[in-house]
């Protein structure tokens, strides 16, 4: 039976990821800083995850632990878990299990952006820590692939699904319209209901995930939708679905700058080789609506 690591198994990818990996017969190794039913580990140690690859030397390891956020203050968070995760796993992988392949996360906001389709050839902007310590680690990944190891990068924009937690905004607003249509009172404040992005569904970026690191010649590609829609779209189809409108609801803070007006991706490279995202804008708004968050 093929193995497979997860670093970040406790987030929404690595729950689709995961369930994927297992109905394809892969029988799957989560790791995560945080408590559960995982291994809790660091893959910033070196140590711990030498150790683990060594031991398990899998067929396949995917690096999808990090912190979102792009705050200064997350800097060395990023370097450690983003920049140093990559190279401890690509270290490894070189002196333990060199015909692993490898998945390093990667995302649609290290890109240059003037609001035109996002593709693999568009260059990259270190506009903030986040984005910083992304293009740190492709191009670590980039290193390791030129010395012969599968190394694969895949570019994720936002994508969602009912395994969002109240971090995120659109798991927020669902929440708050939720609320609303019970007569309750759900305190929602947004910057700007007119930037654009992508409304993916995580269960559909695991699959291009799992896809992208099956090829034999693409070895960097954009995973979304490619279709982009206004955050007042997706206020309008939760709070509508309750038969509530959401400017009664939504609170403007007029002090917020957006770090984007569009970001949308062109997945024209993954889509030649058979995979796309399935899940509409309004399938995903009826399935957070319809369950809570349960991690």
């Amino acid at each position: 039976m093929p193995r497979a690591i997860i670093f970040g198994i406790s987030g929404q990818d690595g729950f689709y990821l995961e369930k994927l990996l297992q109905q394809n017969g892969t029988a799957v190794k989560g790791v995560s800083r945080s408590e559960g039913q995982w291994l809790q580990g660091d893959v910033g140690n070196r140590a711990f995850t030498e150790g683990i690859i060594k031991s398990e030397k899998p067929e396949y390891i995917f690096h999808l632990a990090a912190n979102s956020k792009t705050d200064h203050e997350l800097i060395f968070e990023h370097q450690s878990t983003i920049v140093d995760g990559t190279l401890n796993i690509l270290e490894a992988v070189s002196k333990y299990s060199a015909c692993s392949k490898i998945f390093i996360t990667g995302s649609g906001l290290q890109f240059e952006n003037k609001g035109n389709p996002i593709s693999e050839q568009t260059p990259f902007l270190a506009r903030d820590v986040y984005s910083l310590a992304r293009i740190q680690s492709v191009y670590i990944a980039r290193y390791y692939r030129s010395k012969g190891f599968n190394v694969y990068a895949g570019y994720l924009f936002h994508h969602d699904s009912p395994y969002r937690t109240t971090r995120h905004l659109n798991r927020r607003i669902a929440d708050a319209a939720l609320a609303a249509g019970r007569g309750e009172d759900y305190p929602l404040t947004i910057g700007d209901v007119t930037v654009e992005k992508e409304f993916g569904f995580a269960g559909d970026i695991a699959k291009g995930i799992f896809h992208l690191i099956q090829q034999e010649e693409l070895f960097e590609a954009c995973i979304g939708t490619g279709k982009a829609y206004p955050i007042e779209k997706w206020l309008e189809l939760c709070f509508t679905s309750v038969g509530k409108n959401w400017k009664d609801y939504v609170q403007p803070d007029n002090n917020y700058t957006p770090d984007f007006k569009k970001l949308v991706s062109d997945p024209s490279a993954i889509k030649k080789t058979g995979w796309s995202s399935k899940t509409g804008i309004e399938t995903l708004a009826e399935m957070m609506l319809q369950s809570s968050p349960e991690q």
